[in-house]
C-alpha cells in the first residue's frame, strides 16, 4: 500500500476503522501471542526447508517503541518473511473488510494487523498507521505500494517519510530478494527457491527528526537500493552468508 504526502491534520478516521482498531487492540491477549508464536515456529521451519530462507541483519530493531519497517515488496510472502527475521512482533497493513470474516478477522486482529479502509482517503490511512506507531508498534510499510511485477525494485513513493516524522519513530530498512521467484505476482501458489533478506542500519528517531521529508525519503530510497544489490549478490553466492 502506498501513501500520498498530504497533510494528516484535517481528516478524521472513519467509524469503521476506529471500531476495528479497538477490536484489534482488544485481541492483543495471551492467545494472540500464542497464535503468533506458534505460527512463527511452523512458518520458520517451512520457509527454511522450502525457500532456503536466510537473512543478514546489520542492526536489530529497537526492542521497544514504535518503528517503521521499510521494505521492498516482492510477493505475498513478504510480511511473513519479515516477521520471521526480526526480534519483534510486526504489524502489517490489511484491508478493513478482511476483519469482518469471523474467525479469520479475529485471527489477523490477534496477530496485530493494522486495518486500512481503502475506500477512505490516503490521509485517513496514514492517521491509522501513525496512531499505531505512536502506541509502540513495529509496522511494515512497502514504499513501492504494490508487489513488483518484474522482480526488480519498482518506483517508490515518498509518503513513508511523513509517517515516520509525524510518529517520531526510527526507520528500519530491509530488502527482500528471491521471494518474487518463489511466488510471482499473479501466480496462485508458491514454489521452492532461495530467498534472502538484508537489513540495514536503523535510522534513529533523532535522525528522522533532523532531516526534511525530502531528505529522509531520498536517503531511505538510496539505502534500499544498496541493500537490494547486496541481497542479490548474497543470493547469487558472490558474498559469504
Amino acid at each position: 500500500m502506498s501513501f500520498s504526502e498530504k497533510s494528516v491534520t484535517t481528516v478524521s478516521s472513519r467509524p469503521l476503522v476506529s471500531k476495528i482498531v479497538k477490536k484489534t487492540e482488544s485481541h492483543q491477549e495471551w492467545w494472540g501471542r500464542l497464535l503468533y508464536d506458534s505460527l512463527w515456529f511452523l512458518s520458520r521451519t517451512f520457509s527454511v526447508s522450502l525457500f532456503g530462507f536466510r537473512f543478514k541483519v546489520m542492526e536489530r530493531l529497537p526492542e521497544s517503541g514504535g518503528v517503521l519497517v521499510l521494505s521492498s515488496h516482492q510477493s505475498h510472502l513478504d510480511p511473513l518473511l519479515l516477521g520471521l527475521a526480526t526480534n519483534r512482533r510486526l504489524s502489517s497493513l490489511a484491508r478493513s473488510s478482511l476483519f469482518k470474516f469471523g474467525p479469520f478477522g479475529n485471527a489477523i486482529a490477534a496477530l496485530g494487523a493494522v486495518p486500512i479502509d481503502r475506500s477512505a482517503s490516503s490521509v485517513t490511512a496514514m492517521r491509522t498507521v501513525i496512531q499505531r506507531l505512536r502506541k509502540g508498534a513495529a509496522v511494515i510499510v512497502f514504499p513501492e505500494g504494490t508487489r513488483t511485477s518484474t522482480g526488480q525494485l519498482g518506483e517508490m513513493k515518498k509518503g513513508f517519510a511523513l509517517l515516520a516524522k509525524r510518529a517520531a519513530v526510527p526507520i528500519a530498512p530491509v530488502a527482500i530478494v528471491g521471494a518474487y521467484e518463489c511466488w510471482p505476482r499473479f501466480h496462485m501458489f508458491p514454489r521452492p527457491g532461495r530467498i534472502r533478506l538484508h537489513f540495514g542500519t536503523v535510522i534513529t528517531a533523532d535522525e528522522v527528526k533532523s532531516l526534511s521529508e525530502t531528505q529522509l525519503a531520498d536517503r531511505c530510497l538510496a539505502v534500499l537500493q544498496d541493500l537490494d544489490k547486496k541481497a542479490r549478490s548474497t543470493r547469487q553466492g558472490h558474498v559469504p552468508e
